[in-house]
């Protein structure tokens, strides 16, 4: 097994080690329908744990422009362990294909290249999505979505500032449209160490607009994105036994005019696990555990003193 191997699957152990188990008996924390007081239509509640054990993590759709994949594949499914972006997808502006392609290229090279995960930065969405699961948690004015590391707030009924200022998560606001939550992301700061979207490098910029679409299915219904999963990823667990028989569904619309040459669409499919939750932390540390050694830093020389 080779160093970045080492790397990437003791960064996937820590993901998983915050994941649930699935299939678990447990009484479900909430009911899956929510209505307020004054008698309105009922809401879909998302309230929970949600899992979905693949690397990369993205479902291609069947037909329209596909998300950047791994040219490197292992049984015929995303080879985890060396990441090559495919730079010939006609999505990627010219630039933005020469930077998926020079990431790619240090992979083939055996060397694991830094991106916000490994290196303890705020992951923006959607690189967020990468993590196994996610507890949302939800309220009428807010949705709060907690990630292995990171936290993201969701503002409920509301519009985007005139002026964006931009941060680490973007500016989110959510409204239901019938049975389906939809979240706006605009304002993701692309100024910082570490700007991509995903895996691959792939960049953005100040002018990256997500639109994510979250509803509720039954098995049936999730199948078809579980199927379009088994062919692209590597999967590290399973959730057909997702408690109470729903999955949660992500359909998610990516577009930068800046990076991309027209917008482009995935499915995400998440099982519900047990309602529990392991506290977890990135902190930085001069020990290259991927290597089985200390970082060189900058040292005082006795003769200095």
């Amino acid at each position: 097994m080779n160093a970045q191997r080492d790397f990437l699957l003791l960064v996937t152990l820590a993901s998983v080690a915050v994941t649930p188990a699935l299939g678990q008996t447990a009484a479900p924390a909430t009911s899956l329908l929510r209505s307020d007081t004054q008698g309105a239509a009922s809401e879909p509640d998302f309230t929970g744990v949600w899992s979905h054990p693949s690397l990369p993590w993205f479902e291609p759709l069947a037909s329209g422009p596909r998300p950047i994949t791994n040219k490197s594949r292992r049984n015929g499914v995303s080879n985890y362990d060396q990441l090559v972006g495919d730079y010939t997808n006609p999505i990627l502006q010219p630039w933005a294909a020469t930077v998926v392609k020079k990431y790619g290229e240090i992979s083939l090279a055996g060397i694991t290249f830094p991106n916000p995960s490994n290196q303890c930065w705020p992951e923006p969405p959607p690189f967020i999505f990468k993590h196994g699961s996610v507890r949302m948690l939800q309220q009428p004015d807010r949705i709060t979505m907690i990630y292995t590391t990171d936290i993201r707030w969701v503002r409920m009924n509301q519009s985007h500032p005139s002026e964006v200022t931009p941060s680490w998560f973007g500016d989110s606001v959510g409204h239901f449209e019938g049975d389906t939550l939809v979240i706006d992301t605009v304002g993701i700061n692309a100024n910082r160490p570490f700007a991509m979207i995903d895996l691959f490098g792939t960049p953005y910029t100040k002018d990256l607009h997500m639109v994510e679409r979250y509803r509720l299915i039954s098995a049936e219904e999730a199948k078809d994105g579980l199927d379009r999963d088994a062919r692209e990823n590597m999967r590290i667990g399973d959730i057909s036994n997702s408690i109470g028989g729903k999955y949660l569904q992500l359909y998610l619309t990516i577009e930068d005019e800046g990076v991309f040459t027209t917008p482009w669409s995935v499915t995400i499919t998440y099982g519900r696990a047990a309602d529990t939750w392991t506290e977890n932390v990135c902190a930085e540390n001069r020990h290259e555990y991927y290597y089985n050694k200390d970082a060189d830093v900058p040292t005082a020389d006795k003769a200095d003193f």
